[in-house]
């Protein structure tokens, strides 16, 4: 029997009564594996998502926006792909529309293309933290305070400026975060990182696109200053100068079960027009 997972954001009725649904239009047609807190809502057992890769599941059906979509990523080593219905108020990443769901799933059952995206690596005083689907940001922790930021490139000085902080985002990434701080829209075939610089004070600031090969280092110049680090808006620590904080290319990328024949440049003129 075919295995997929359930996640969803199950704090809305409408989620729950979309995930009822759907459990009870595979009974007897899939095995379906649903996150603990989904789970609880339906009275169902749950299952951890670290585990639904180990437990069989060929891909993950997601019910709620791009931060359900992040979630469940940043929860898995090795991402399933992903299935997004979106049940949000934008969503780049779920392209489902409610209605279409339960078609949705059937097609995919039947066979599905997977469309890899790179994801960012991030060490901090050499402790792994959860990779980036989107971005990762460094922030001040004091609104209103500035910091003062150097930038590396390999050992290449890229940048030394002060600025409320910055964003450093895959292509899938950059019609996020990035894209509202003025930086630019990124096919995400192209194998990059963009870093984008947030209210900085240096008239000649500008966003960069470096190779996702490339290992950025990030140095806090300014002592006695708090910042936060935050990855895809789920993770959050706070850093100080102190703090080593190193950014590469991901091992393993996230996936994503294609849905749209319409390609990423169509999507960016529907969803940002």
């Amino acid at each position: 029997m075919r295995k997929l997972g359930i996640i969803s954001r199950c704090d809305r009725d409408d989620v729950i009564a979309l995930v009822n649904d759907i459990v009870s239009h595979l009974r007897s047609r899939a095995e379906v594996l649903i996150d603990f807190k989904t789970a609880e809502k339906i009275h169902q057992k749950g299952t951890p998502m670290a585990e639904m890769r180990k437990r069989g599941a060929e891909f993950i059906v997601s019910i709620g926006g791009d931060g359900t979509v992040l979630r469940g990523i940043q929860k898995m080593d090795d991402p399933l792909p992903v299935l997004g219905i979106n049940m949000g108020t934008f969503g780049f990443l779920v392209d489902v529309n409610p209605e279409d769901a339960l078609m949705a799933i059937d097609k995919a059952l039947s066979g599905f293309e997977v469309e890899e995206r790179s994801r960012l690596a991030v060490m901090v005083n050499d402790e792994q933290s959860p990779p980036a689907t989107n971005e990762v940001v460094i922030i001040t922790a004091n609104p209103a305070k500035i910091l003062h930021y150097r930038i590396f490139v390999d050992k290449n000085q890229l940048e030394d400026l002060r600025a409320d902080g910055m964003v450093f985002a895959t292509p899938t990434g950059s019609t996020a975060y990035a894209m509202s701080a003025g930086g630019p829209i990124v096919d995400p075939r192209v194998d990059g990182t963009v870093i984008v610089p947030l209210a900085p004070f240096k008239l000649s600031a500008r966003p960069w696109v470096v190779p996702a090969q490339n290992e950025i280092r990030v140095e806090l110049v300014i002592p006695k200053k708090e910042a936060v680090i935050v990855i895809d808006g789920q993770y959050t620590r706070k850093i100080s100068e102190n703090d080593r904080i190193l950014i590469t290319k991901a091992d393993k990328p996230a996936r994503f079960v294609m849905t749209r024949k319409d390609g990423f440049y169509e999507k960016v003129r529907s969803k940002l027009s």
